[in-house]
């Protein structure tokens, strides 16, 4: 991997290549130079890469057969093809063959062929080409006296050799010191790094420049002014210092102005400038000295940008953290990140589930994963919670999700159900009143073909067209006419010939195969649709809904989609929340004016979400947390499109967040994220969706 100014580079074990961040003069190689590209995208027409380089605005790349290929800016010859033309595709740099590593700078290119010679090409106004002259080049020409090199990095203006006796060699603009000859004198040919031996690993910032020796410490030089030499000081070097308190080090990466090195021991640590995160440690303090990158184990690789910092663990994981201005992370938001989050991850998704202040998606190899704040379950302890997918153990061929206000439910595709979270009222179903960290698999049940949970109860519909629940059932919501609450599943009275569920707060819709729609359980607000206040502990049919295909339902509200593509909605979808004006209360069915075409929906705690067969998504309701995805905090008393949402597949909304399924099986979310129900790695309100990484 790689990171540019403001846009980055990946090698996937495929040897594919992956581009995301800044695009505007084409350095992501798609072939448009148009737009940002902020979740990670595949460049096409490259493949066995072994090898990235991100610059200012440009890309290289190193293939398995030797050859270099580079596409972005080139106003100074950077892609070295012999012209100054801009390439919004991957071209091969010619006369380069045999190359066993590459750099990159702001405008400027290194390469490093097997036979241990280097060659440049680009900006020389420094004389960082080594050529010994100031003339750019627009085709690579070979470093002057370099024999035996065994590894480089480029610098803003100044270039850095490793030759195979672990003496360093520098060239180029030294007015800081950055090359490390005890002097601030540039040079247009290579000069010996002063007092420095054994080095192993290089790497160069804007105008300071980085070793690792063969005893595990880590040595610096150049500008110093935010702390990134790292030896406890602001004070520029002109030759190599000790980094403060770095031992067993393996890996280095230098960003702009900071600094990072990977330990032995797989975590990682920073130093340098802090302004947006990019040290990774939580706070935006600058530090002078190495400080450990939180949260990160398991590194194996680390590279860093103008502000942001990137680190590969042994599981394959990419995570990044610092700015975000350009979507340089690759989280698809321009958020900034002060401690890590991953990158990428959660694909080949199938279904979503939106809890209170949780999310769960299921994906297409049956496991499932979690993330935000569910009370108990895995996502971690009362007291904490995950802003990034975590997957829940003890769970495989999961076909099925369902999620309560504390508790999470998995249909297995045996059909059975499993259940974890709270349980003070039997919601679990396995004959306990005990709160389960873990699955636990719900009693007596059997062929079920889908589910859903309410506040604190749950529902199960069986392959023979019977619902049974369990939980809570103080307004009876249970429906089984009566107000116990039960801690095993029950029988739904009444009920037969039942093709789909769905469960609130504290009330159960039921649709049967003839489109008809029943109700029962609480019914204050008139989610029952009955044109009363009176709760209902056995099924009741809502009068004046015919030909329904699916329904939805929330805690004051639901919801109904009939085959001609139209919704219709009753109770309270505001509650007591909606600024200004009377709170208003439908009693009954009444249709969901301008919505037509319709193919899915969802209902949230007070807001709705329908997907169109045009692959758009409409919502309306509450919008306090940007649950309804259009930018704005501003109540939707009709339904306005939420923004970046085409090719949608299916919906799903918590309390006040919301989710999409998109058809590429990746996962997007939005609206409150106090516990981190969005998934994207912060505890920010998003206004629009955003990629779960």
């Amino acid at each position: 991997m790689s990171s540019g100014t403001r846009h980055s580079l990946a090698v996937d074990r495929d040897g594919s290549l992956w581009a995301w961040g800044l695009n505007d003069v084409g350095q992501l190689g798609l072939g448009t130079a148009t737009s940002d590209a902020f979740p990670p995208t595949r460049v096409p027409g490259m493949s066995d890469v072994i090898a990235v380089a991100a610059g200012r605005s440009h890309s290289l790349v190193l293939r398995a057969n030797g050859t270099v290929w580079a596409w972005g800016g080139n106003s100074y010859g950077q892609l070295g093809d012999g012209t100054r033309f801009r390439r919004l595709s991957p071209v091969q740099v010619p006369g380069l063959m045999s190359v066993v590593a590459i750099a990159a700078s702001s405008s400027h290119s290194l390469a490093l062929l097997d036979n241990g010679a280097i060659w440049s090409w680009g900006n020389n106004t420094s004389g960082q080409l080594g050529d010994g002259t100031r003339t750019s080049r627009l085709s690579p020409v070979k470093v002057y006296g370099l024999t035996k090199m065994k590894a480089l990095a480029a610098g803003n203006q100044h270039s850095l050799g490793r030759h195979l006796d672990g003496t360093v060699w520098a060239w180029g603009a030294n007015g800081l010191g950055q090359l490390g000859d005890g002097s601030a004198t540039s040079h247009e040919l290579p000069v010996q790094v002063a007092d420095l031996t054994n080095a192993t690993t290089l790497a160069a910032g804007q105008d300071h420049s980085l070793a690792l020796r063969t005893d595990g410490t880590v040595w610096a030089w150049g500008w110093n002014a935010y702390g990134q030499v790292g030896d406890g000081t602001q004070t520029s070097r002109l030759s190599p210092v000790q980094v403060a308190g770095l031992t067993n080090v393996t890996a280095l990466a230098a960003g702009s102005l900071h600094s990072l090195a990977l330990r032995s021991d797989g975590t990682a640590w920073a130093w340098g400038d802090n302004a947006e995160g990019q040290l990774g440690d939580g706070t935006l303090s600058l530090r002078p000295a190495p400080v450990q990158v939180s949260g990160l184990a398991n590194g194996m690789a680390l590279s860093a940008g103008l502000r942001y910092s990137l680190a590969l663990r042994t599981d394959g994981s990419l995570w990044a953290w610092g700015g975000s201005g350009s979507g340089e992370l690759g989280l698809g938001v321009t958020l900034w990140r002060l401690s890590p989050v991953p990158v990428a991850g959660l694909t080949d998704v199938v279904s979503l589930a939106g809890g209170y202040m949780s999310s769960v998606a299921l994906r297409s190899d049956g496991t499932v994963w979690v993330w935000g704040f569910d009370g108990l379950g895995p996502v971690s302890s009362p007291e904490a919670f995950s802003a990034v997918p975590t997957r829940v153990t003890g769970l495989q061929d999961i076909m099925s999700l369902g999620t309560g206000a504390a508790h999470t439910l998995a249909l297995g595709a045996d059909g059975t159900v499993w259940a974890w979270g709270r349980n003070g009222l039997g919601q679990l179903g396995d004959g306990t009143t005990t709160n389960r960290p873990g699955p636990v698999q719900v009693l007596g049940l059997s062929d079920v073909a889908a589910l859903d949970g309410g506040g604190n109860f749950s529902v199960a519909l069986r392959s023979d067209g019977t619902v049974w629940a369990w939980g809570d059932n103080w307004c009876g919501q249970l429906g089984d006419g009566t107000t116990v609450a039960r801690s095993s599943p029950v029988q739904v009275l009444g009920l037969t010939d039942v093709v789909a569920v769905a469960a609130a707060g504290y009330h159960a819709l039921a649709l049967r195969s003839d489109g008809t729609v029943w109700g029962w359980g609480y019914n204050y607000s008139g989610q029952l649709g009955d044109d009363s206040r009176s709760l209902r502990p056995i099924p009741a049919r809502i009068e004046g809904l015919t030909d329904v295909m699916a329904v939805s339902a929330d805690g004051l509200h639901s919801l109904a989609l009939r085959l001609d593509g139209t919704v219709q909605a009753w109770g309270d979808i505001h509650g007591d929340y909606l600024s200004g004006g009377p709170r208003v209360i439908q009693y009954f069915p009444t249709p969901v004016p301008g919505l037509t075409n319709g193919v899915t929906l969802a209902a949230g705690g007070h807001h709705a979400l329908v997907l169109r067969s045009d692959g758009t998504v409409w919502s309306w309701g509450l919008n306090n947390n940007g649950q309804l995805g259009d930018g704005t905090w501003f109540e939707r008393p009709a339904p306005v499109r939420s923004t970046g949402l085409l090719g949608t597949a299916q919906l799903a909304a918590g309390e006040y967040h919301s989710l999409a399924l998109r058809t590429d099986g990746t996962v997007s979310g939005w609206g409150s994220n106090y516990m981190g129900e969005v998934g994207d790695g912060t505890a920010q309100i998003i206004a629009r969706p955003v990629r779960v990484p």
